[in-house]
């Protein structure tokens, strides 16, 4: 394959009472993760970079070219465009076999192409099945017969629109890393939806969190997805615990502050960087916290010897499968939820009723910003709640 060039460019995009608005711009072999719930936008993002419908205005660049251009009224059909598109539906054909499925999209069969087709058989560990039809096929094999088809005819970006959707999760991080390794030896731009959290961490390079058509967060997957900076993100992205609560008094030297909630809440406190406003200040201060399910320890025993600045004892209030493993919900003045394995559960007996402690470090906690934004803040009037509620 010749080198690429990347893909760049801008669209806003209306339908009905709709507007979506969103820039880009990603190397050969980077992978852009457009994240957010369903009705974000994300799948319309993708259909106008493919040529599949009309934006109202924007300039989309591939490999150099540019193929639409608002003001300049430059549009070139999807044909024209060189992109492989592929969603969670695969649309292989049930009369062709997988060598002439994947074979289907280069325009000339030459030697080239041939060798082409046969290495991504290899890659994508179809080779053997090269004369079975789709429905001899397991959801993982036809995935991967979608995929091979896609980069079969060298496309200059590649469009993802929750392609692993269908598989189940085992499977799912299988064909994400051979995905990854085709990625390496073929170095194409590709720009990826999903909800998933996992799947966003795992494949991209860069992030943007679309809701309601807008772009509201950026940057590294590990930042906008593991410590969001925004509460309105922090919901999106699925942080389980979120705390408006009142600054009690700052450690520079720790490079911590402690925090802590009022009225009934009064006693629960905890212990998180440094954050707000530095210096003195007569006004109370309200800060934001949120924290993971994944970074809470629960332990049958206040801890002894533990360096976790954050120990607070609660009852289990609530216990529901999540796979891999299990929530749990501790009622610590507060609800708090959890997360455990299956073979945790089982060896601490865990059950509704039981005291437990709630162990994490300070470090596990972030701040988030306040804002008209906010959903599930616990707020500020001694009455604290998780996550969604009515306005």
């Amino acid at each position: 394959m010749d080198a690429i060039h990347g893909c760049r460019g801008w669209l806003h995009c209306r339908m009905g009472g709709f507007d979506l608005r969103l820039d880009w711009d990603v190397e050969p072999g980077q992978a852009l993760v457009l994240f957010g719930p369903s009705g974000a936008g994300k799948t319309t993002a993708l259909r106008a970079m493919a040529g599949l419908l009309r934006p109202v205005d924007g300039v989309v660049e591939i490999d150099g070219r540019t193929v639409y251009d608002g003001s300049a009224r430059i549009w070139l059909p999807a044909h024209h465009r060189q992109v492989g598109y592929l969603t969670q539906q695969y649309h292989l054909f049930p009369h062709l076999n997988v060598m002439q499925n994947v074979g289907y999209g280069p325009a000339k069969r030459t030697a080239e192409s041939l060798r082409r087709i046969s290495e991504l058989l290899d890659s994508f560990e179809l080779a053997g099945l090269e004369e079975r039809y789709p429905w001899e096929l397991s959801g993982g094999q036809q995935q991967r017969v979608a995929l091979a088809r896609a980069l079969a005819t060298e496309p200059r970006l590649l469009l993802l629109d929750e392609p692993f959707a269908a598989l189940d999760a085992g499977l799912r991080r299988t064909v994400r890393q051979e995905l990854r390794t085709m990625l390496a030896l073929n170095p194409v731009p590709v720009i990826l939806v999903t909800h998933d959290r996992e799947e966003a961490l795992s494949l991209g390079d860069e992030v943007q969190v679309i809701d309601g058509g807008q772009v509201i967060d950026r940057g590294a997957p590990v930042d906008v997805l593991g410590q969001p900076g925004q509460a309105e993100v922090a919901r999106l992205v699925g942080v389980e615990n979120l705390f408006h609560m009142r600054v009690e008094s700052r450690q520079p030297r720790d490079g911590t502050m402690r925090l802590s909630g009022t009225g009934a809440e009064a006693g629960f406190t905890l212990e998180t960087p440094l954050g707000g406003r530095q210096g003195a200040s007569s006004e109370e201060e309200w800060i934001t916290v949120g924290i993971r399910a994944s970074d809470i320890i629960l332990s049958s025993g206040e801890p002894v010897g533990s360096s976790a600045r954050n120990r607070i004892p609660g009852l289990v209030a609530r216990v529901e499968p999540r796979p891999p493993g299990y929530t749990v919900e501790l009622d610590c003045g507060v609800p708090l939820i959890c997360q455990v394995t299956g073979a945790s559960l089982d060896e601490m007996g865990i059950r509704v009723g039981q005291p437990l402690w709630a162990v994490f470090k300070a470090s596990s906690c972030f701040l988030v910003q306040d804002g008209p934004a906010i959903h599930g803040e616990n707020r500020p009037d001694g009455e604290f709640r998780n996550l969604d509620y009515p306005q």
